[in-house]
């Protein structure tokens, strides 16, 4: 290999390395790595631009202003509402949720559907005394299930299918691999592997779900306005009136769901807290409780919420303003930064009051807190926080915020109908798929189904330069040889077992990828050594390109391995390890079906 390859091989190594220990986010590590490569002249700067300018990040970006559209006039809450019907059991509402989830999933930004989701399921599951933990889990993987399904589903499909194209018009793919690769892919031909996966993965969390799936009992103690147990703090006013009384005599130690874990007075902590410890004037109390309990304590004259940055909310300021929850996503700038540092109101115009990280119990000062990926943050905002930050990739609003937002319902059968619209268009092979999506985001936003402002914001730039990056580095393994050398040397390895094992090896591969990187990259940096392998064996390669469309997106095994499942961590209580016992088993099982079915529908010969 040529000492071009060898350095693209580096640069892509320490890429992966810092992406895996988290240290900077995804879109800036991948164009940094991108634009090494440049400078050591292996890609040209024309190769470099060629991600921003492609057909598939430009389509996905349109698509994000139609997702939030359907937010923006309710079209989503609409479907919603009616989702669950009159069902009363955990399974009925499975049974409920998948098909109607997968199908809103395979036209709609998953994401957005999730987090539509969320609040509806956690309100049924508190009317039924039913744990949130037993529903979040399979609403992410169905969500994930549905994308799959068609060319528009996930952004993996739609960036799979344009390299499809660009590889069919190089000059040296095989007579037989631009013939196959020419058209990319139609609308719904990955229903064939797509259907298949979601039925056998809907099937999956039905049957083994009822002993894998945890059953978080003391969630369902803790629903009164939320299921998380937040930390806050509280500092005592001169003018309140359990001033000079114990802990026990001002009931502090009765008030349901919460529990006092200390007293920080000047420079002395009180921890624990003894039934006898008199409250004085400017202490600080910390607690640890649900969201209704909370409330109950700020209408305690003289208990006035400590927020992020220490101050404190004045009450004619807190009758403006109202609750909300937020999950932390795992691109967020607020990662590793403590609460105080990361100046939240003034980036955000809202207050951090309280903190909820799964399953840990959380001590010490509110400002001391390091941010993390699926942290969940109760937030005291004015009325149109929401209306602002709904579709802000920093962090995913998940608690039922309606009230807050002046909701464009006259829209709303308006938005279904250029959803339908859209739908035809994109069917229709005459109209490129690119025209559809930006003509349905454009009429959305003249006939007010959402304002320019809106969807300016709802498009999650971070996810399209992730992708729009990662194409240089994915045309720098192509062009210095790499690629070709990687599937030379696993084909080596691998083809005394037959082309089935070789496929089974790239599907493996992009899936412990997609599980430790993004799947959007991972399917941008897997496509020429997949490309390369049907090369060296000579086969038809658009199995192996339908592989790695596949294998990208079943991101099961981990919180962090896609959106869906960080905005379920927090509210569903859920640990790591679930996501692991949960998630693996259904990689093997769709790792079955795709071998099993991939080779069928598209034949190596």
């Amino acid at each position: 290999m040529s000492w071009q390859g060898w350095y693209t091989l580096t640069v892509i190594g320490i890429v992966f390395v810092m992406m895996v220990r988290g240290m900077g986010p995804p879109d800036i590590l991948l164009l940094g790595g991108s634009v090494l490569v440049a400078l050591a002249g292996i890609i040209t700067p024309e190769d470099l631009a060629t991600g921003f300018s492609n057909k598939s990040m430009l389509t996905i970006g349109a698509l994000f202003v139609v997702a939030a559209a359907m937010r923006e006039t309710g079209a989503l809450d609409r479907i919603g509402a009616h989702m669950l019907g009159r069902v009363r059991t955990e399974r009925g509402a499975l049974l409920r949720i998948a098909p109607q989830v997968a199908g809103l999933s395979a036209f709609l930004n998953n994401t957005a559907v999730v987090a539509m989701m969320i609040p509806i399921l956690t309100d049924w599951c508190r009317k039924f005394r039913i744990s949130p933990s037993r529903l979040l889990l399979p609403l992410a993987y169905l969500a994930i299930l549905g994308g799959m399904c068609t060319l528009v589903g996930t952004s993996r499909n739609l960036i799979v299918s344009e390299l499809m194209e660009e590889a069919a018009a190089a000059p040296q793919t095989s007579a037989l691999g631009q013939q196959s690769l020419r058209n990319g892919f139609t609308m719904f031909e990955l229903a064939w592997i797509g259907v298949p996966s979601l039925v056998c993965g809907a099937a999956y969390l039905l049957v083994a779900g009822r002993w894998l799936l945890p059953d978080r009992k003391d969630l369902l103690e803790q629903l009164g306005e939320s299921a998380r147990e937040y930390l806050v703090d509280i500092r005592i006013q001169s003018n309140c009136p359990l001033i000079g009384q114990t802990v026990q005599e001002a009931g502090l130690r009765r008030l349901p769901g919460l529990f006092l874990i200390e007293i920080v007075r000047g420079e002395r902590v009180v921890a624990p807290v003894a039934p006898d410890e008199i409250l004085q004037a400017d202490d600080q109390l910390t607690f640890t409780g649900v969201v209704s309990t909370i409330v109950d304590l700020e209408r305690i004259p003289g208990f006035v919420p400590v927020t992020d940055e220490h101050h404190e909310i004045g009450a004619a300021a807190r009758r403006a303003r109202r609750y909300c929850e937020a999950v932390i996503s795992r691109t967020s700038p607020l990662i590793g930064q403590n609460i105080r540092a990361a100046n939240f109101r003034a980036r955000y115009n809202a207050a951090i009051v309280a903190v909820h990280r799964g399953r840990e119990h959380l001590k010490g000062r509110i400002g001391d807190f390091v941010l993390q990926a699926g942290d969940t943050l109760l937030l005291q905002a004015g009325w149109h926080f929401a209306d602002a930050n709904r579709n802000n990739p920093d962090f995913f609003l998940v608690s039922r915020i309606t009230a807050a937002r002046p909701v464009r319902h006259e829209r709303a059968s308006l938005a279904l109908g250029l959803l339908g619209a859209l739908i035809v268009l994109m069917i229709l092979p005459q109209v490129p798929i690119v025209l559809a999506a930006f003509t349905i985001g454009g009429l959305m936003i003249a006939l007010r189904c959402i304002s320019a402002g809106d969807a300016r914001r709802s498009v999650q730039w971070d996810v399209l330069l992730t992708i729009a990056a990662a194409f240089g580095l994915g045309r720098a393994l192509d062009k210095s040889g790499a690629a070709e050398v990687i599937g030379s040397l696993g084909v080596s390895l691998i083809d005394q077992f037959g082309t089935h094992a070789v496929l089974a090896a790239v599907y493996v591969t992009t899936v412990v990828f997609g599980i430790l990187i993004s799947s959007n990259a991972t399917a941008v940096l897997m496509f020429p050594i997949a490309m390369a392998v049907s090369e060296q064996l000579g086969v038809d390669p658009r199995p192996f390109a339908v592989t790695v469309a596949v294998a990208a997106s079943v991101s099961f095994a981990s919180p962090i391995a896609y959106q869906t499942n960080m905005l379920v961590y927090g509210p569903g209580g859920y640990r790591f390890t679930d996501f692991m016992r949960i998630g693996i088993p259904l990689n093997v099982l769709l790792a079955i079906v795709a071998l099993l079915v991939i080779p069928q529908v598209w034949p190596f010969q």
